[in-house]
């Protein structure tokens, strides 16, 4: 694999309840590359928020299932989303990213 910029590994961060409710705990959820590994995405977070000095004590990676999904009426138009990769990065006690406090 070509070795991934900090940009091309964590692609946006995963804006939802519980993640909302988890950066409280200093647990941020962000959507990542899929072939990007755990180290990398640690050295990654590390570097888009150098400049609020965060530390990475861990990262928890998943990739979320397609679901199937359904329009119309009669004819049932099927189809599946899309399966995509999130990690869960635990920082150090007492940091936190300025981002996820705003929402």
């Amino acid at each position: 694999m070509s070795a991934l910029s900090a940009p091309e590994i964590i692609l946006r961060p995963v804006i939802s309840e519980k993640s909302i409710d988890q950066s409280g705990r200093g647990k941020y959820t962000f959507a990542v590359h899929s072939r990007a590994n755990k180290i990398q995405i640690k050295a990654a977070v590390e570097e888009l928020y150098r400049k609020e000095g965060v530390t990475v004590v861990a990262v928890n990676v998943l990739t979320t299932k397609p679901k199937e999904k359904r329009r119309g009426g009669r004819a049932r138009a099927g189809g599946y989303t899309t399966a995509w990769r999130k990690a869960v990065v635990t920082l150090a006690p007492g940091q936190k990213i300025e981002f996820f406090e705003g929402v």
